[in-house]
C-alpha cells in the first residue's frame, strides 16, 4: 500500500477546484492546496481566488525561500504570494464574506468526520489541550461546500471517520467530501461513497481500517 503523501493529498484536492471557485484554505495541511493550483499560463490554469480569514482574497503559492515578505502572510501567519488583482480588507469584512455564504469551498483539517458530516477539529478534550476554534466554525457553516483533509488514521491507528465524533463538535452535518492519505470520499445522502483510493489498497481493507460503512 503506498499512502498518498501530503503534497499528492494536496494535488489531489486542487484538482477537484473548478473554475472560478472563491475557496478558503483553513490552516495546517490545507494550506498545501495553494501550492498545486495550476499557474497563469499552463494549459491546465484556472481562475480560483484564494481566500484567508485575515483579509486577503487573492492568494498564490507560497514565496520562493529568500523571497518572502513579513506584511503579506495567511490566517496561519505562514507568508504567501498575491496574485495580480488581489485584495486586502479589514477583519470583519473577511467574516462577513465566510457567514455570508460568499465562499464556493472551504478546505478545513479535522480530528474526526462522522458518516453524517458531522466536523470536529477544534479541540482534543484532552486537559493538556489547547482549543483553538479560530474561523472554522464560520468557516463549516459559511462555505456552500465543507472539504477535508486529513490522515485517515490516528498516531495509534484509530480511524478518523467513525461513526459519532467523540471530540467536541466545530459544525453539524457539513462535510462534503472527506480527502485522506487513502481515498477520496464523498458524503452522500446514500452514506460514504470512495471515488479514489490509493494504489494497492483494497476496498475491503479500506473498510476494515475505516469501521464505517463505505460504498463505491
Amino acid at each position: 500500500m503506498n499512502r498518498w503523501t501530503r503534497d499528492q493529498m494536496a494535488a489531489r484536492v486542487a484538482r477537484d477546484i473548478p473554475e472560478g471557485a472563491y475557496v478558503n484554505l483553513g490552516i495546517g495541511l490545507p494550506t498545501l492546496v495553494g501550492n498545486h493550483l495550476p499557474a497563469a499560463g499552463s494549459k491546465d490554469y484556472r481562475e480560483i481566488l484564494l481566500h484567508s480569514e485575515n483579509g486577503v482574497l487573492g492568494m498564490g503559492p507560497a514565496p520562493a525561500p529568500g523571497e518572502e515578505d513579513p506584511d503579506l502572510i495567511n490566517a496561519g501567519k505562514q507568508p504567501v504570494t498575491l496574485r495580480p488583482g488581489g485584495a486586502f480588507f479589514h477583519h470583519a469584512d473577511s467574516f462577513a464574506m465566510m457567514r455570508g455564504g460568499h465562499l464556493d469551498i472551504c478546505v478545513l483539517g479535522a480530528f474526526q468526520v462522522s458518516a453524517t458530516g458531522d466536523l470536529a477539529n477544534w479541540h482534543t478534550g484532552a486537559p493538556d489541550a489547547i482549543p483553538a476554534v479560530g474561523g472554522a466554525m464560520d468557516l463549516a457553516i459559511g462555505a456552500k461546500k465543507t472539504y477535508v483533509m486529513m490522515e485517515h488514521l490516528t498516531k495509534s491507528g484509530e480511524s478518523k471517520i467513525v461513526a459519532r465524533c467523540s471530540y467536541p463538535l466545530t459544525a453539524l452535518a457539513c462535510v462534503s467530501r472527506i480527502y485522506t492519505d487513502l481515498a477520496v470520499i464523498d458524503l452522500t445522502p446514500q452514506g460514504l461513497k470512495v471515488l479514489d483510493i490509493v494504489d494497492g489498497l483494497s476496498l475491503a481493507e479500506l473498510q476494515r481500517l475505516t469501521g464505517v460503512p463505505l460504498s463505491h
